[in-house]
């Protein structure tokens, strides 16, 4: 448990770039004592400091992650592609907070549809393509995933009849399901999966066995998973039993 939990604070440090360590005892639920002897062993592997009240991502160790955003850039855009291919017009479709979705943008100008999405980065890129209907489900903003969180009227997102959920994830895994790091979008992301019609995923292949700090949905809320490169055995013969559709996006283009 403690070494998964060591893991576990490592990504959302680096997810997150610097957090308090009382935001650290909060989220994973343990003292202040554990929460120092674990930030003192990921600090001795030499990938994040202290800071005051907290820990920060060393800037080495930044540079290497931003580094291995920029080369997935075009897994996610090959993936955003082939993920709008489903999209039609006059569907409601729901875009989740990510980079890879995020990139769904691109491929959605000429299409006339409405959006619901609580993904900041995309209301903004949206604004000047007029058939795109947008609603922001309005809340709190989280900077760290600059998204809308923490709903007060969860009502009105289960109110809506959404057709298609393009949803995100930092890993995905068979035994964890679908994971991501916020703490504050799990209702919402919860919520979006109950209540759309169909489940896409959008994830690139090197999150395959991996998990992160919270569990929205298991993976076989899925309907359709669309990813860079073809998986292993065990999550094509999972998707097969479980009749989800599985899309490799580097096949198409």
């Amino acid at each position: 448990m403690k070494t998964k939990r060591i893991e576990q604070i490592q990504d959302y440090v680096f997810e997150h770039q610097t957090v308090s360590l009382d935001d650290l005892v909060n989220v994973f639920n343990v003292s202040k004592n554990t929460i120092r002897r674990d930030v003192q062993q990921l600090v001795e592997r030499g990938k994040i400091q202290k800071v005051y009240g907290g820990v920060a991502v060393k800037h080495t160790s930044l540079e290497s992650f931003n580094e291995r955003q920029t080369r997935h850039q075009q897994q996610k855009q090959s993936i955003a592609k082939a993920a709008a291919n489903f999209v039609n017009n006059g569907d409601i479709i729901y875009i989740d907070t990510g980079t890879t979705t995020l990139e769904m943008i691109e491929y959605l100008q000429a299409k006339q549809v409405t959006i619901i999405t609580n993904n900041l980065d995309f209301i903004i890129k949206s604004f000047p393509h007029e058939n795109l209907n947008v609603i922001s489900m309005g809340g709190e903003f989280d900077r760290k995933t600059k998204s809308f969180v923490s709903l007060k009227n969860m009502d009105l997102l289960k109110a809506y009849n959404i057709n298609k959920a393009f949803m995100a994830s930092t890993g995905i895994s068979i035994s964890n399901g679908v994971t991501h790091s916020s703490p504050l979008e799990s209702e919402t992301k919860q919520t979006v999966v109950n209540k759309s019609a169909e489940v896409y995923l959008l994830v690139d292949s090197n999150k395959f066995d991996k998990y992160a700090l919270m569990t929205y949905c298991n993976l076989n809320d899925i309907d359709t998973l669309v990813t860079d490169q073809a998986p292993g055995n065990v999550y094509q013969e999972y998707a097969a039993i479980n009749d989800i559709k599985l899309v490799i996006s580097d096949k198409l283009h």
